[in-house]
């Protein structure tokens, strides 16, 4: 559980750095082919866009985080996220690998620094939203790279068979 996961401000930085790496060094080695494949049942977005969505949510993510360290009010539910990613999705189709990578380099790094620089309490602001918010950030990354080098791998497997 998300309680569980608790860690100081930098080591959830660094937990953000990493798996934005780890998704960074699968994009880069994503063949042409593979960028514009859209691997995910019921996903219809390719590779590419759903990278650079990561990089667009440690955008959102991160506002959210300033809203709550400032004691404003952060409606934060599946209609407002879903809104979103469709927006992104709509305006990220012709994403190239260079601005992907680049985007997710630019937004994570701004997302870690933001944790980095919050205290142990801060952490606790909004009933402890900007905790979870960290730790969404890092899992977000890892699972959607998971989830498309696992589709990528059964599409050339069926492709093999």
């Amino acid at each position: 559980t998300m309680a569980e996961e608790r860690r100081s401000p930098a080591q959830y930085a660094a937990a953000i750095d990493n798996a934005r790496n780890r998704l960074i060094a699968f994009v880069e080695s994503c063949t042409a082919e593979q960028w514009q494949a859209a691997p995910l049942e019921g996903d219809p977005r390719p590779v590419g866009v759903v990278a650079d969505h990561v990089a667009h949510s440690y955008e959102y993510l991160a506002g959210w985080m300033r809203e709550i360290l400032r004691g404003e009010s952060v409606t934060v539910n599946s209609d407002v996220v879903d809104a979103l990613n469709a927006e992104h999705a709509a305006a990220a189709m012709a994403v190239t690998r260079i601005e992907a990578v680049e985007h997710l380099r630019r937004s994570g790094a701004a997302m870690s620094a933001l944790v980095a620089d919050c205290s142990t309490e801060d952490l606790k602001a909004g009933d402890g939203r900007v905790e979870r918010l960290a730790q969404i950030a890092i899992r977000h990354a890892d699972d959607h790279r998971t989830e498309i080098e696992a589709a990528l791998a059964a599409l050339t497997n069926r492709r093999l068979s």
